[in-house]
């Protein structure tokens, strides 16, 4: 690459490094959380919930698989029944939640809702009939 005067080299902005240092804080910040010993179960919080909703809503979506390997149709109803308990989530615990939950919980209902619209305006079917 080459900038206006003719260098060569790499522009970084400080966008860029202001991101870059808070995610590494933020991996910095996780790998002092102690983990659970191995075998042991999971520490239930919200983010784990969400998690939880959100894969229903997805498996509803389409496009997974069953343990035998063998597709699962989508259905856009037990899809939108998840996306909805997430919204009534979103409700019940306005103001209750940390900036990261809050976030989370937000990006995870905007890509749901964004992929259920998707799912439910594309054409049924194969062809169009002939006349």
């Amino acid at each position: 690459m080459t900038d206006e005067a003719g260098h060569r080299g790499l522009h970084i902005d400080s966008d860029w490094k202001a991101e870059a240092a808070q995610e590494k804080e933020r991996l910095a910040n996780q790998e002092r959380t102690p983990r659970p010993a191995a075998g042991a179960e999971p520490a239930a919080n919200f983010i784990e919930l969400v998690n939880l909703m959100a894969m229903q809503a997805a498996i509803g979506l389409g496009g997974y698989q069953g343990p035998g390997g063998e597709r699962i149709p989508p259905n856009p109803n037990v899809a939108k029944h998840h996306i909805d308990l997430l919204e009534v989530l979103d409700k019940k615990t306005a103001g209750n939640l940390s900036e990261e939950e809050k976030r989370i919980l937000d990006g995870v209902l905007y890509e749901l809702r964004l992929q259920y619209v998707q799912a439910v305006s594309a054409p049924r079917g194969g062809a169009p009939k002939a006349k």
